[in-house]
Protein backbone atom coordinates (compact mmCIF):
# COMPACT_ATOMS: atom_id res chain seq x y z
CA UNK A 1 0.00 0.00 0.00
CA UNK A 2 2.93 2.58 0.53
CA UNK A 3 4.16 1.85 -2.68
CA UNK A 4 1.91 3.53 -4.80
CA UNK A 5 1.92 7.06 -3.03
CA UNK A 6 5.74 6.49 -3.58
CA UNK A 7 4.75 6.04 -7.24
CA UNK A 8 2.70 9.35 -7.68
CA UNK A 9 5.33 11.19 -6.07
CA UNK A 10 7.81 10.32 -8.56
CA UNK A 11 5.58 10.43 -11.47
CA UNK A 12 4.85 14.33 -10.56
CA UNK A 13 8.43 14.62 -9.38
CA UNK A 14 9.63 13.74 -13.04
CA UNK A 15 6.99 15.64 -14.93
CA UNK A 16 7.68 18.56 -13.35
CA UNK A 17 11.31 18.41 -14.14
CA UNK A 18 10.39 17.66 -17.96
CA UNK A 19 7.93 20.72 -17.98
CA UNK A 20 10.67 22.36 -16.49
CA UNK A 21 13.68 21.15 -19.07
CA UNK A 22 11.53 21.54 -22.34
CA UNK A 23 8.41 23.61 -21.32
CA UNK A 24 9.84 26.78 -20.62
CA UNK A 25 11.21 27.95 -24.46
CA UNK A 26 14.01 30.01 -24.68
CA UNK A 27 12.65 33.79 -23.89
CA UNK A 28 15.48 35.18 -26.59
CA UNK A 29 13.64 33.02 -29.44
CA UNK A 30 10.60 35.41 -29.45
CA UNK A 31 12.60 38.78 -29.38
CA UNK A 32 11.67 40.39 -32.49
CA UNK A 33 14.19 41.53 -35.20
CA UNK A 34 12.27 43.45 -37.66
CA UNK A 35 8.95 45.20 -36.37
CA UNK A 36 7.32 46.73 -39.33
CA UNK A 37 6.07 50.29 -39.93
CA UNK A 38 2.53 50.94 -38.84
CA UNK A 39 -0.38 50.15 -41.13
CA UNK A 40 -2.41 53.66 -40.78
CA UNK A 41 -0.33 56.57 -40.65
CA UNK A 42 -3.79 58.32 -39.59
CA UNK A 43 -4.69 60.27 -36.57
CA UNK A 44 -5.46 59.53 -33.06
CA UNK A 45 -7.28 60.33 -30.55
CA UNK A 46 -5.36 62.33 -28.41
CA UNK A 47 -3.21 63.98 -31.65
CA UNK A 48 -3.06 67.76 -31.52
CA UNK A 49 -3.73 69.35 -35.08
CA UNK A 50 -4.35 73.38 -36.47
CA UNK A 51 -7.50 73.65 -38.74
CA UNK A 52 -6.71 76.58 -40.65
CA UNK A 53 -10.06 78.48 -42.52
CA UNK A 54 -9.66 80.61 -45.33
CA UNK A 55 -10.94 82.47 -47.82
CA UNK A 56 -13.94 83.33 -46.00
CA UNK A 57 -14.90 86.70 -44.25
CA UNK A 58 -13.82 85.23 -40.72
CA UNK A 59 -10.91 83.35 -41.49
CA UNK A 60 -9.52 81.82 -38.63
CA UNK A 61 -6.69 78.59 -37.42
CA UNK A 62 -8.21 76.50 -34.94
CA UNK A 63 -6.14 74.89 -32.00
CA UNK A 64 -7.86 71.42 -32.12
CA UNK A 65 -7.18 68.11 -30.36
CA UNK A 66 -9.24 64.49 -31.36
CA UNK A 67 -11.60 63.67 -28.85
CA UNK A 68 -11.49 60.15 -27.54
CA UNK A 69 -13.98 58.99 -29.89
CA UNK A 70 -11.74 60.37 -32.57
CA UNK A 71 -14.06 64.05 -32.96
CA UNK A 72 -13.06 67.85 -33.51
CA UNK A 73 -15.60 70.21 -32.57
CA UNK A 74 -15.77 73.07 -35.24
CA UNK A 75 -17.99 76.55 -35.81
CA UNK A 76 -20.92 75.93 -37.20
CA UNK A 77 -20.67 72.08 -38.31
CA UNK A 78 -20.28 70.82 -34.73
CA UNK A 79 -17.92 67.57 -34.53
CA UNK A 80 -16.26 65.96 -37.40
CA UNK A 81 -14.69 62.64 -37.42
CA UNK A 82 -10.93 62.79 -38.01
CA UNK A 83 -9.46 59.69 -36.63
CA UNK A 84 -7.06 57.31 -38.84
CA UNK A 85 -7.70 60.22 -41.16
CA UNK A 86 -4.66 61.82 -42.91
CA UNK A 87 -4.48 65.56 -42.65
CA UNK A 88 -5.17 65.77 -46.15
CA UNK A 89 -8.15 63.61 -45.92
CA UNK A 90 -9.62 65.49 -42.91
CA UNK A 91 -9.25 69.01 -44.40
CA UNK A 92 -11.17 68.10 -47.51
CA UNK A 93 -13.63 66.61 -45.18
CA UNK A 94 -13.84 69.46 -43.05
CA UNK A 95 -13.97 71.35 -47.06
CA UNK A 96 -16.96 69.67 -47.89
CA UNK A 97 -18.72 69.79 -44.70
CA UNK A 98 -19.08 73.86 -45.02
CA UNK A 99 -20.13 73.59 -48.63
CA UNK A 100 -22.56 70.92 -48.01
CA UNK A 101 -23.90 72.08 -44.70
CA UNK A 102 -23.94 75.52 -46.88
CA UNK A 103 -22.17 77.34 -44.55
CA UNK A 104 -19.83 78.49 -47.00
CA UNK A 105 -19.79 78.35 -50.80
CA UNK A 106 -16.16 78.39 -51.16
CA UNK A 107 -13.61 77.67 -48.55
CA UNK A 108 -9.51 76.82 -48.23
CA UNK A 109 -9.25 74.65 -45.01
CA UNK A 110 -5.43 73.28 -44.47
CA UNK A 111 -4.49 70.92 -41.76
CA UNK A 112 -1.16 70.76 -39.65
CA UNK A 113 -0.46 68.23 -36.89
CA UNK A 114 0.79 70.20 -34.00
CA UNK A 115 1.08 67.02 -31.15
CA UNK A 116 1.46 63.62 -31.49
CA UNK A 117 2.06 60.82 -28.75
CA UNK A 118 2.99 57.20 -27.86
CA UNK A 119 1.89 55.95 -24.43
CA UNK A 120 5.51 54.24 -22.03
CA UNK A 121 3.90 52.20 -19.37
CA UNK A 122 5.35 49.97 -17.14
CA UNK A 123 8.70 49.75 -15.15
CA UNK A 124 9.90 53.54 -15.71
CA UNK A 125 10.28 56.33 -13.81
CA UNK A 126 7.19 58.52 -15.07
CA UNK A 127 4.83 56.10 -16.99
CA UNK A 128 2.37 58.28 -18.92
CA UNK A 129 2.14 59.40 -22.44
CA UNK A 130 5.62 60.69 -24.61
CA UNK A 131 5.24 63.18 -27.09
CA UNK A 132 6.61 61.82 -30.36
CA UNK A 133 9.30 63.12 -33.23
CA UNK A 134 9.88 61.55 -36.36
CA UNK A 135 13.42 60.25 -34.39
CA UNK A 136 12.28 58.91 -31.31
CA UNK A 137 13.10 55.37 -30.58
CA UNK A 138 12.61 52.64 -28.36
CA UNK A 139 15.60 54.01 -26.10
CA UNK A 140 14.60 57.56 -26.84
CA UNK A 141 10.87 56.97 -25.33
CA UNK A 142 12.09 54.85 -22.80
CA UNK A 143 14.56 58.04 -21.23
CA UNK A 144 11.59 60.54 -22.02
CA UNK A 145 9.74 58.65 -19.82
CA UNK A 146 12.49 58.87 -16.95
CA UNK A 147 14.56 55.53 -17.89
CA UNK A 148 14.24 52.06 -16.61
CA UNK A 149 12.65 51.71 -12.91
CA UNK A 150 15.29 49.44 -10.49
CA UNK A 151 12.95 46.32 -11.70
CA UNK A 152 12.79 47.49 -15.45
CA UNK A 153 13.39 44.64 -17.60
CA UNK A 154 15.20 45.60 -20.31
CA UNK A 155 15.77 42.45 -22.16
CA UNK A 156 11.79 42.25 -22.56
CA UNK A 157 10.23 45.73 -23.58
CA UNK A 158 6.67 44.87 -25.15
CA UNK A 159 5.96 47.06 -28.04
CA UNK A 160 2.27 46.81 -29.41
CA UNK A 161 1.41 48.10 -33.02
CA UNK A 162 -1.48 47.37 -35.01
CA UNK A 163 -2.84 45.37 -31.76
CA UNK A 164 0.27 43.37 -32.05
CA UNK A 165 2.97 42.84 -29.46
CA UNK A 166 6.19 42.35 -30.58
CA UNK A 167 9.28 41.78 -27.87
CA UNK A 168 12.10 44.05 -28.13
CA UNK A 169 15.55 43.44 -26.15
CA UNK A 170 16.33 46.91 -25.40
CA UNK A 171 20.30 45.89 -23.88
CA UNK A 172 20.57 44.38 -27.09
CA UNK A 173 19.74 47.67 -28.56
CA UNK A 174 22.32 49.76 -26.45
CA UNK A 175 25.08 48.08 -27.96
CA UNK A 176 23.84 47.83 -31.24
CA UNK A 177 21.86 50.89 -32.60
CA UNK A 178 20.28 48.81 -35.70
CA UNK A 179 18.06 46.89 -33.08
CA UNK A 180 16.84 50.67 -31.58
CA UNK A 181 13.31 50.55 -33.50
CA UNK A 182 11.82 53.71 -34.49
CA UNK A 183 8.39 54.45 -32.55
CA UNK A 184 5.34 56.06 -34.47
CA UNK A 185 2.71 57.92 -33.18
CA UNK A 186 -0.26 55.37 -31.05
CA UNK A 187 2.46 52.80 -30.56
CA UNK A 188 2.83 51.74 -26.66
CA UNK A 189 5.46 50.53 -25.03
CA UNK A 190 5.09 48.23 -21.57
CA UNK A 191 8.17 47.26 -19.51
CA UNK A 192 7.87 44.36 -17.46
CA UNK A 193 9.04 43.68 -14.46
CA UNK A 194 12.36 41.52 -13.91
CA UNK A 195 11.85 38.55 -11.81
CA UNK A 196 15.02 39.48 -9.61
Amino acid sequence: MHLKPLLILRYFTILLLTGLLFGCGDPASDVATVIPPPKSVGLRPGDGIVVSLQSIPDANSLQEQIDDQGFISLPYIGQVAVANLTESEIAQKVRESYINQKIYTAIDVSVAVTQRFIHVGGEVMRPGRVLWSPDLTLNKAIQEAGGFSLYGKKSGVLLTRDAKTYVVDLKSALRNPDKDFKVYPGDSLNVPRSPY
